[in-house]
C-alpha cells in the first residue's frame, strides 16, 4: 500500500508523523512512501533526508492525498484535509473526536477508515498516546514554572524555593502517564507536590515511587478544593479514552485559588477538565479569568517537535507496518488496532465517542464488511 506524510497545518505544529528512519523501514518493505515537500523540516527531518530513505517528495498535500491510500499524520485532520479524504483513504493520527465533533463530521461524511492513536489500546495501555502523554506531562511542569514567574503574570512564586524560604506547591490531578510526568518534574524542581486520583492503584504507584516526597489523596471535589486553595501550579491531567474528559475544577471552585497561581490543562485535547479551559495556541498560550492563569495548549508536545516526532514515528512504527498490509490484515496481526478504529465507512466505530458525540455506534468489523 502507498504510505503518504504530509505536512501539518494546525497552528504552530512542526511535528512530522514518520521519522526518514520508519520511512526507510516502509519503503524495504515494499510500500512506497510519498511525503509532502517541508513536512519534516521543523523537526529535523528535511526532505533531503527522506529521500535518502527512499520516501518520494510530493509538491502538496493534495498531491500526497492522490498518491497515497493510508495517509500517517500527527494531529487532527483539518477541514482543508477532510475534503481531500475518499472512501479509499485511511488515515492514522491522533483525532480527539470528543472534543471535535466537526472533524467527526467530516470523517464520517468522507466514508475514510478512520484510525485513532490515542484509542489504540494494549495491555489496558495507551501505547501510542503514551509517548506525547510523557512529554505533555513534562512540559506541562516546566511551563507552569515560567508562567508563574511575575513577568509572565504569575504570583512570582519559584517552585525550588530557597534557603528560608518555601518551595512551591503543585497539585496534580491525574495520576496517568501525563501526570506522572507532571509529578516526576515537579519532584525534580524540589516543589512540595500533591497527586489526586480515582484510581487507588495509581496512588499506589506515585507512593512506591516517590515516597514521602510526594502526597497523594483520593480525588473528590472536597479534596481538589482543598489542595488548590493553596497551589502555585494546577496539571490536569485526567483522561477517560475516547471520551470527553471530566470536569474536575468548575468555575466556583477556581475562586479559592490565589491571584497569580497558574493551571495547566492537558486534557484540553479531550474538551478539557476545568470549566474555564478553552483551546490555545503556542503562540498565545494564555488567558486570565479570575486571575487565575490558565495555560491550554491542544497540543503541547509539538513545542518540542524534534524530541517528539522521534517519539511517535517510533511508537506508531510497527502499527503503519500493519496497516500498510490493508486494514483486515492489520486488525487480524494486531488486535489493538480494532480499538484505534473510530469511524469507518461512514460511521462512528469506537462506543466511548459514539456516546460523546451523541451518535449511534456500530462495531468496526460490521462497518468494514469484515465480521
Amino acid at each position: 500500500m502507498n504510505i503518504g506524510v504530509i505536512a501539518e497545518i494546525k497552528p504552530d505544529e512542526r511535528r512530522v508523523a514518520i521519522q526518514p528512519g520508519a520511512a526507510h523501514d516502509l519503503v524495504l518493505r515494499g510500500h512506497p512512501v510519498f511525503v509532502q515537500s517541508g513536512a519534516g523540516a521543523g523537526a529535523g527531518a528535511p526532505d533531503e533526508a527522506f529521500e535518502e530513505a527512499g520516501a518520494i517528495i510530493l509538491d502538496s498535500a493534495e498531491d500526497v492525498f492522490e498518491a497515497a491510500q493510508l495517509i500517517v499524520h500527527v494531529k487532527e485532520p483539518q477541514a482543508s484535509e477532510i475534503a481531500m479524504l475518499t472512501p479509499d483513504h485511511t488515515i492514522f493520527t491522533y483525532l480527539h473526536l470528543a472534543a471535535y465533533p466537526k472533524v467527526a463530521e467530516g470523517l464520517v461524511a468522507s466514508g475514510a477508515t478512520c484510525v485513532a492513536y490515542e484509542t489504540v489500546v494494549s495491555g489496558g495501555s495507551l501505547p501510542l498516546l503514551a509517548p506525547m502523554s510523557h512529554i505533555a506531562g513534562r512540559l506541562s511542569t516546566q511551563v507552569g514554572a515560567f508562567y508563574l514567574m511575575a513577568p509572565n503574570g504569575g504570583k512570582g512564586v519559584l517552585l525550588g524555593g530557597h534557603a528560608g524560604v518555601p518551595q512551591g506547591r503543585v497539585v496534580v490531578i491525574g495520576a496517568g502517564a501525563a501526570g506522572l510526568n507532571a509529578v516526576d518534574v515537579a519532584v525534580g524542581l524540589g516543589a512540595r507536590v500533591v497527586v489526586l486520583d480515582v484510581n487507588i492503584g495509581a496512588l499506589e504507584h506515585v507512593h512506591r515511587q516517590w515516597g514521602s516526597r510526594v502526597t497523594t489523596e483520593f480525588s473528590t471535589k472536597a479534596a481538589v478544593t482543598e489542595w488548590i486553595s493553596t497551589a502555585d501550579l494546577v496539571v490536569g491531567a485526567v483522561l477517560v479514552a475516547g471520551d470527553r474528559a471530566p470536569i474536575v475544577i468548575d468555575r466556583e471552585m477556581l475562586g479559592v485559588m490565589e491571584a497569580g497561581s497558574v493551571v495547566v490543562d492537558i486534557s484540553i485535547d479531550q474538551g478539557g477538565c476545568f470549566e474555564t479551559s478553552r483551546e490555545t495556541t503556542h503562540r498565545e498560550p494564555t488567558y486570565v479569568i479570575d486571575e487565575i492563569v490558565h495555560y491550554a495548549v491542544g497540543n503541547i508536545p509539538g513545542s518540542v517537535p524534534h524530541t517528539s516526532s522521534k517519539a511517535l514515528s517510533n511508537a506508531t512504527l510497527p502499527y503503519v507496518r500493519a496497516l500498510a498490509d490493508g486494514t483486515k490484515v492489520a486488525v487480524e496481526r494486531m488486535p489493538d488496532l480494532v480499538g484505534g478504529i473510530n469511524v469507518a465507512a461512514g460511521q462512528v466505530t469506537h462506543e466511548a465517542v459514539a456516546n460523546a458525540l451523541g451518535t449511534a455506534y456500530v462495531e468496526p468489523a460490521a462497518a468494514l464488511g469484515f465480521g
